[in-house]
């Protein structure tokens, strides 16, 4: 017996693997950081290291709790159209802040358009949750 799987799931698959290559990379990222300045643990102050650990560690916080919203929206049958947008805005909102961070430990575009996209993408599927979830 075949087994079908759904666009969603292929769409949830998707983004949730591209989410997770730009975890590796923002930890290789990272790492690179902590071997050039000689830092095995903490930041050591340095300033290029304090913001690679926070590009990693702010994804590290907000990628899982996406992944899973788009995982349960492909299980509980919304279109494939609908979790590929919540994919696509997660994970461009995810590259967007990494990229501001990486640059500034202030205010920047990339962390602002980052930001909001994360939080419109967990809005998004926190609504559609609650929706396919009604009878």
């Amino acid at each position: 017996m075949d087994v079908v799987i759904p666009p969603a799931s292929h769409a949830a698959a998707l983004w949730a693997g591209l989410i997770l290559l730009l975890m590796l990379v923002l930890a290789v990222l990272t790492t690179r950081q902590r071997q050039r300045h000689n830092v095995l643990i903490g930041d050591g102050g340095v300033d290029e290291l304090v913001r690679a650990v926070r590009a990693f560690g702010n994804a590290t916080e907000y990628a899982p709790a996406g992944m899973a919203a788009l995982a349960l929206l492909a299980v509980t049958g919304a279109n494939a159209l609908l979790v590929h947008g919540v994919g696509a805005l997660l994970f461009l909102g995810r590259v967007a802040h990494a990229w501001g961070l990486s640059r500034s430990v202030g205010v920047s575009a990339g962390r602002l358009a980052g930001t909001v996209m994360t939080w419109l993408a967990l809005l998004i599927a926190g609504a559609l949750l609650i929706f396919y979830a009604v009878p």
